[in-house]
């Protein structure tokens, strides 16, 4: 079920397949095209069709594109006698059937208390006034005693994931003394992601087509053109994730920030539009997590399952808005040479920069335009001066080097180390 705007796109059959991912079997779509009820999400006519459908279908579960409060998630049961739950929470279950990892395992955890958290109120009001008698096993808490014990509990998953992250810190730590690049692999889930990690790892990494294979990071050391590289698959992205859920899994997207070369894995055989959303969605992740000036390349996958006239023609209209794209199919492994080849340019050619200035009126719009532009490393703060080390391609480089001048500060570009 999906309530829109007139001009927002329709986003059923992605919602379909994560209903299909989470193991259920969809019997019927609807949507309505209007503003939000307060009561419901929909329309109260609309509310009347969808108990019509669910008793006619037999469905067992109504599952929303649009979030919902719990008075509404509660009115709607009410209305249809079965349970209705929102993206968010479908999307909570994919991964607690997916997460292999004790921190997987935890980060879900966390990411679902955050939300009760947020609802807790509403739902101690309505166990208060007999509407929702028994819900999650409370009893009779009252909401500010029910809210502090979500709390303890969620400082407790908080400390165990900052245990594992100093962990992960100090193997990164080891990597970076060792003088291996690292490389990410990134991109909307379903894209193919684990099968090209596979085909440059040669390894076997779960490959399905249902969306959310990957919950947890994996990193394997790989070689090519005698030089060798740490390449690691990460979680995939998806239109409209929780913020929570990116918090909550900021430890395992750790692993992107600190990249010297993230590759963003599209589907090409997908409509354009559809890409050009994915995409979007891609870049705003990115820059979410705080990754945005890590360089990038675009691996536009699945180029097997179209003609070579319709590869090209969707490369040309995706050279404007995605980022260093180059044609492959991860199944078939074409054109691996290329890419290949283009890791190697884009992680060579950038250059080490650092650079202080004094602190004036307009050395915070500087600092927030190199975060903006380049791989920022370490930034120090005094009270006169501000210190930062960085990477970044050579011509953002000569641009920062006449701003640092400019502002009577001092530079020095060398080459990127191996």
């Amino acid at each position: 079920m999906q309530r829109r705007l007139n001009r927002e796109q329709s986003s059923l059959p992605e919602l379909r397949g994560l209903a299909e991912s989470a193991g259920y079997i969809v019997v019927a779509e609807m949507e309505q095209t209007r503003r939000s009820d307060a009561r419901y999400q929909i329309g109260r006519g609309k509310v009347e069709e969808l108990a019509d459908l669910v008793k006619e279908t037999g469905a067992e579960k109504v599952i929303f594109d649009n979030p919902l409060r719990a008075i509404q998630a509660y009115n709607l049961a009410k209305a249809t006698k079965i349970e209705n739950i929102d993206r968010f929470q479908l999307i909570l279950e994919i991964f607690n059937k997916r997460a292999t990892t004790t921190e997987a395992q935890l980060q879900i955890q966390l990411a679902t208390l955050k939300n009760e958290l947020k609802h807790a109120k509403e739902k101690v009001r309505l166990f208060k006034r007999g509407e929702q008698p028994g819900f999650m096993g409370i009893g009779i808490y009252e909401a500010d005693i029910y809210r502090e014990a979500i709390k303890r509990q969620i400082h407790t998953i908080q400390q165990k994931l900052k245990q594992i992250r100093e962990k992960r810190v100090l193997h990164r730590e080891r990597r970076t003394a060792l003088g291996f690049y690292s490389v990410s692999l990134a991109g909307y889930t379903n894209a193919g992601k684990s099968s090209l990690f596979n085909a440059l790892a040669e390894e076997t990494a779960e490959v399905n087509n249902a969306l959310f294979t990957t919950l947890s990071t994996t990193t394997r050391l790989i070689e090519f053109s005698k030089r060798r590289f740490l390449l690691t698959d990460t979680v995939g992205f998806i239109d409209r994730l929780p913020l929570t859920l990116i918090e909550a899994f900021l430890s395992t997207l750790e692993e992107t920030i600190y990249s010297d070369l993230i590759i963003v894995v599209l589907d090409i055989n997908e409509p354009l539009e559809t890409i050009r959303k994915k995409n979007r969605t891609c870049q705003k992740t990115i820059d979410q997590i705080g990754a945005s000036g890590v360089p990038v390349i675009t691996a536009l996958n699945k180029i097997d399952c179209l003609t070579e006239e319709e590869a090209q023609q969707k490369l040309e209209a995706l050279k404007e808005e995605t980022k260093n794209p180059m044609l492959i199919s991860a199944k078939a492994r074409t054109n691996f040479s290329q890419l290949r080849q283009e890791i190697l340019k884009r992680l060579e050619e950038y250059v080490e920069v650092n650079f202080s200035v004094p602190m004036t009126d307009t050395t915070m719009s500087l600092v927030s335009w190199v975060h903006k532009g380049a791989d920022v490393k370490k930034i120090d703060y005094t009270d006169s001066a501000v210190q930062v080390q960085l990477e970044a391609d050579p011509e953002f480089a000569e641009k920062l080097r006449k701003r640092v001048e400019d502002m009577q500060g001092k530079i020095e570009i060398k080459p990127k180390l191996p």
